[in-house]
């Protein structure tokens, strides 16, 4: 099994920056592909990155692409997810998740393991 804790959320001005960190434990996170997910006040989850067991491989969804960027250090057991020029609209609640296997994929329905989650809230 493979536990996750999401942290490094909070309340920044339109254009700031955050940096999302995702702890695991239990089973080794090397044998996992990790991805990030946001869902917002009455909206469905949705996918916003992702990123392969040897951090070769990155996926992100078009909304962030250019702004965003995952990455990760097996040896610290951590994921993370880096977000630059911020904009209202990625205000939501961000989970990290992880898969049985080794590539990132978009599916919400594809991981296994999930965080509870870290409020990001971006103002104008």
């Amino acid at each position: 099994q493979v536990q996750l804790v999401e942290s490094g959320g909070g309340l920044v001005q339109a254009g700031g920056s955050l940096r999302l960190s995702c702890a695991a434990s239990g089973r080794s996170f090397s044998s996992n592909a990790m991805g990030w997910f946001r869902q917002a006040p009455g909206k469905e989850r949705e996918f916003v990155a992702a990123i392969s067991l040897t951090g070769v491989r990155t996926v992100y969804a078009d909304s962030v692409k250019g702004r965003f960027s995952i990455s990760r250090d097996n040896a610290k057991n951590t994921g993370y997810l880096q977000m630059n020029s911020l904009k209202p609209e990625d205000t939501a609640v961000y989970y990290c998740a992880a898969r049985g296997s080794g590539w990132p994929v978009s599916k919400l329905d594809e991981y296994d393991y999930w965080g509870q989650g870290t409020q990001v809230t971006v103002s104008s």
